[in-house]
């Protein structure tokens, strides 16, 4: 066939067309080097080998984690939205600029970038938009079909199922979880070569998660008799705030010292995300305020839809963060979990992204096995995040998860998926991500780690240069062939700094109850982390962003209680110990506001 082109084309001297019918586009016969290639009618003109427009070569591919199997095919009409994720080539001078102004010892500290400015650094090259425009069109994709982010390196389009294995050659399934849960996935996709060095993700966002972890939630229980015992007492409690029974917002303010400050700086703000068809109730947040902050009782929220994506903007209090008197935000994805079984992160930075003030602290308390998530996809996420950090100076906060070093068993070993079954740790992603500030968890007073505090070391990110004291120091001090190849050694430490993680006492449903898990941890440190940038502003300065070049430095760190007791079991194993300095369960320790707020 292509010997037959090649001598068409010879004495035609270059000029044939004739159709494709699988891409439908009009493809003309040229010669170059004496070799055939083919070219397309496109602005570009420029000639291919025939093999660039009609061949694939694999991208990317994963196994299913453990608990998924396949149904069969799904209907070919069915609907999919198909993200491609263009190449960023300047990215590493986002990263460069991002820990400049995040690093208090350097010129630039505070001196966060503009969004105009992060859209420039994170854009595709000119060629990469007209080769994948081009790639689309010659599939009969309209452009007006097609959404952009305002940097331009995403594109959504939603599509058939039937055009979309077409286009990535590639067979989507239908699967089933042993939970229930049935979702459209494909575990592999190519592409035609000449796109490789042009598009870093696509689609794999639709992956398979593994099942478990999506909210580090680890207890949720109805009121005891203790807890309405509690409830049912006058609020003289408050003289001593940290019983052992529950968590409450005066307990957390006494642990971390802030008790007595008053915020002060306007225009303060934080937000919280959920997702998973998880919302804010306005009644269990009336309650919680009652119980608890009195003053911010008849606050209310809007709801805005944006997506799929629901926004709660509180006009002036909120019961989720300790503290009262703030613009917040709660982030709640809402969607078809057929759909969207993973966290819908790259939408949710977008949107964010956009907004002219977005909250300066944002937690969020989602996290799954870092090896379910494809690694494009992940790292994708992960520059997501440092957009945030280098943008107007936002905090990211994520829960180290509910598994210890893993699965939080320590009879049951846990296994990779890359079909070697390799036994190893299973760090969670996106704590692992080097642009986010992993917080574990804690529990008692005083402090020790609690034992599902997820931690250790991350596969897919090195260890980072603001750490490169800390972390190999851990490591050193461990007995010889302590976890030999359960951990990468060269990993990113999880987690960064710590929080209470158990009993906290709130409202659910109209009752009291206990709830624990980092998922409780985050959004505590984050509150914390509010305050001071409350005493930021208040001095006239910007906020502080991108909070681990900071927490790393030494002046920082002591300024966290250490915890040296405890271990965070998992994977047939019983984890790593906490011990002085930084350790893979609680990092850092958990934080002293009164000493972080005259050294920041």
């Amino acid at each position: 066939m292509l010997k037959e082109a090649s001598d068409l084309g010879e004495r035609a001297k270059g000029s044939m067309s004739f159709s494709y019918p699988a891409a439908i586009i009009t493809i003309t016969l040229c010669r170059v080097d004496n070799v055939a290639v083919l070219r397309r009618s496109t602005a570009l003109g420029t000639c291919r080998p025939l093999c660039d427009l009609l061949c694939h070569e694999l991208k990317e591919s994963f196994n299913a984690p453990a608990g998924w199997h396949s149904l069969g095919l799904p209907l070919p009409e069915h609907n999919i939205e198909l993200q491609i994720g263009l190449h960023q080539p300047n990215f590493h001078v986002l990263e460069q600029h991002l820990y400049e102004v995040s690093d208090p010892d350097h010129v630039r500290y505070g001196q966060h970038l503009t969004k105009a400015q992060v859209d420039e650094l994170v854009a595709p090259h000119d060629e990469a938009l007209a080769l994948v425009n081009e790639w689309l069109a010659s599939y009969g994709v309209d452009d007006s079909s097609i959404v952009r982010s305002a940097a331009r390196d995403w594109i959504r389009v939603t599509l058939p199922v039937k055009m979309v294995e077409e286009m990535l050659d590639t067979t989507y399934q239908v699967w089933k979880h042993v939970d229930g849960t049935h979702l459209v996935r494909t575990t592999s996709y190519s592409l035609p070569d000449y796109l490789h060095p042009h598009i870093d993700s696509c689609n794999l966002r639709r992956s398979l998660g593994d099942g478990r972890n999506r909210t580090a939630m680890s207890s949720l229980k109805r009121s005891r008799p203790w807890l309405k015992d509690y409830a049912s007492k006058s609020p003289e409690r408050d003289c001593r705030p940290c019983l052992q029974t529950s968590i409450t917002i005066d307990c957390l303010l006494q642990l971390y010292n802030a008790t007595g400050f008053t915020p002060s700086a306007p225009g303060n703000s934080i937000g919280i995300t959920g997702y998973l068809e998880q919302y804010a109730n306005e009644a269990d947040l009336q309650s919680f305020y009652a119980d608890q902050v009195p003053k911010a009782i008849n606050s209310s929220f809007e709801v805005i839809s944006v997506k799929g994506v629901r926004v709660w903007a509180y006009a002036s209090h909120s019961g989720d963060i300790l503290f009262d008197g703030w613009k917040a935000a709660h982030y709640s994805g809402a969607g078809d979990t057929s759909e969207n079984s993973n966290e819908p992160y790259n939408d949710w930075i977008d949107f964010v992204l956009a907004q002219e003030d977005p909250p300066k602290v944002i937690s969020t308390s989602y996290g799954e096995s870092e090896q379910s998530v494809p690694f494009s996809y992940a790292e994708r996420a992960c520059r997501g995040f440092a957009q945030l950090g280098a943008c107007a100076g936002i905090t990211v906060t994520f829960s180290s998860g509910d598994g210890g070093v893993g699965n939080g068993d320590s009879e049951t070993q846990c296994l990779s998926i890359d079909g070697k079954n390799t036994p190893q740790f299973l760090p969670l992603f996106p704590a692992g991500c080097p642009f986010v500030t992993a917080i574990g968890g804690t529990v008692n007073v005083p402090e020790i780690a609690v034992d599902f505090s997820g931690g250790g070391f991350s596969n897919y990110v090195s260890s980072l240069p603001n750490r490169d004291t800390v972390v190999p120091a851990y490591i050193n001090a461990l007995a010889e062939g302590t976890y030999a190849g359960l951990f990468n050694i060269s990993g990113r430490g999880i987690p960064d700094i710590a929080a209470e993680g158990r009993r906290f006492r709130v409202w659910f449903q109209g009752g009291v109850i206990s709830v624990g898990g980092t998922s409780a941890s985050s959004p505590t440190a984050a509150g914390i982390i509010a305050l001071l940038n409350d005493v930021r502003i208040s001095k006239g300065q910007p906020t502080l962003g991108f909070l681990n070049p900071l927490i790393y430095k030494d002046r920082i760190s002591a300024a966290f209680k250490d915890i040296t007791i405890g271990n965070n079991p998992g994977c047939g194993t019983e984890g790593f110990n906490a011990t002085e300095g930084w350790d893979p369960v609680t990092g850092f320790g958990t934080p002293n506001f009164g000493l972080l707020k005259d050294l920041i």
